[in-house]
């Protein structure tokens, strides 16, 4: 079944960039596309539409606006150049966030969580390129009334703290007032672990695995008790039981 998909952007070449990587996953069917959010809202009142590519930034309406205006939203992918703006896109309940200008690879990862809401599975491997590096990650947290750019290769854990969240890398800890399950959406897919309802772990620093806690930097984080089974598929897939161990 393909996925219907409407195309809403205000630049021109923005369109023409999901239009060329479209052809790399053959589930996707460029249905439509819209310079502005107003039209898209006409469009998704006649035509059956499983995903939106939407710009937040647009005249007159803007992306976000046109998604709280739907009672029954399609699953939606923000594209923007304005980094500050992924809370606020997350909030409303996205699959995933593209910061402009767009690389092929980072589509491909949005693509992965498409195809997972959509019908649970995963893209046949095509598409990205071998050669294309692979670029930097960020994830941008409000802290005292501005926003941090935090290299995710360089977060030791993430700790949830009643309505704060403590971003701990080797050189600082930052401090800012959000929800983990937001900043668990904002991390690079495949490369963080949810080990526990306040805790989120860095796969490649997780030095040692117990019945009840991991080690990283040689801090003992614990594993809770919904989390053991998805940790023990992380790090020991051939135990069925966590009393094994």
């Amino acid at each position: 079944m393909k996925i219907r998909t409407l195309i809403v952007d205000d630049e021109p070449h923005a369109i023409e960039i999901i239009e060329r990587y479209a052809p790399n996953v053959p589930e996707i069917e460029i249905t439509g596309t819209c310079a502005n959010a107003i039209k898209a809202y006409q469009v998704l009142q006649t035509t059956p539409i499983d995903l939106i590519f939407l710009d937040i930034k647009m005249p007159g309406l803007s992306g976000t606006d046109l998604l709280r205006s739907l009672k029954t939203p399609p699953m939606v992918v923000l594209t923007t150049a304005y980094p500050e703006h992924a809370m606020e896109g997350f909030e409303l309940d996205v699959v995933d966030y593209l910061l402009k200008p767009i690389p092929l690879p980072r589509f491909l990862r949005a693509v992965d969580k498409i195809l997972f809401n959509f019908k649970g599975t995963k893209p046949a491997p095509a598409a990205e390129p071998q050669a294309e590096e692979q670029k930097e990650h960020y994830l941008y947290l409000r802290v005292d009334r501005q926003y941090v750019k935090v290299n995710t290769r360089d977060i030791l854990w993430i700790e949830s703290v009643k309505d704060y969240l403590k971003v701990i890398t080797p050189e600082e800890v930052f401090i800012s007032k959000q929800k983990i399950s937001l900043a668990e959406k904002l991390l690079p897919s495949g490369q963080f672990l949810r080990i526990h309802r306040s805790f989120i772990v860095p796969l490649n620093k997780v030095q040692r695995m117990h019945p009840n806690h991991v080690v990283v930097d040689g801090h003992q984080l614990p594993i809770g008790r919904n989390y053991k089974q998805n940790c023990i598929r992380q790090f020991l897939p051939g135990e069925m039981d966590m009393d094994k161990i």
